[in-house]
């Protein structure tokens, strides 16, 4: 079987930070999504991430080692995953999460 293309949205929770901002934690979280090779999208409240399953779980355990790395003793993360297997496109990196923001724009073109 092949292995299931995962979305995610993530939000990463460093506790304990020596300041309120966890600006520069989810910087570092970044670079890591960048060596990654996988789509990923920051936004106000997290992260979309997708790619092959395992990668996306690997990347998310990555995260967190290079905080921990950093002095991070403690973080916590709500991980929503979604798969689809009844869609064209589905396993193409960057399908899924377009797809369905494309889909709501039009929808939103058609109200105009």
């Amino acid at each position: 079987m092949t292995e299931l293309y995962a979305t995610a949205d993530f939000c990463l929770i460093p506790i304990g930070t020596p300041s309120p901002s966890v600006a520069e934690e989810i910087a570092e979280c970044q670079r890591v999504l960048e060596k990654s090779g996988l789509v990923f999208k920051m936004h106000g409240y997290g992260t979309n991430l997708e790619g092959p399953w395992s990668a996306v779980s690997q990347a998310i355990h990555d995260c967190h080692a290079a905080l921990h790395a950093k002095g991070i003793l403690r973080i916590a993360t709500d991980i929503r995953i979604g798969t689809r297997v009844d869609v064209a496109g589905a396993t193409v990196a960057g399908g899924l999460n377009e797809m369905k923001v494309r889909r709501v724009e039009a929808i939103l073109a058609q109200d105009a």
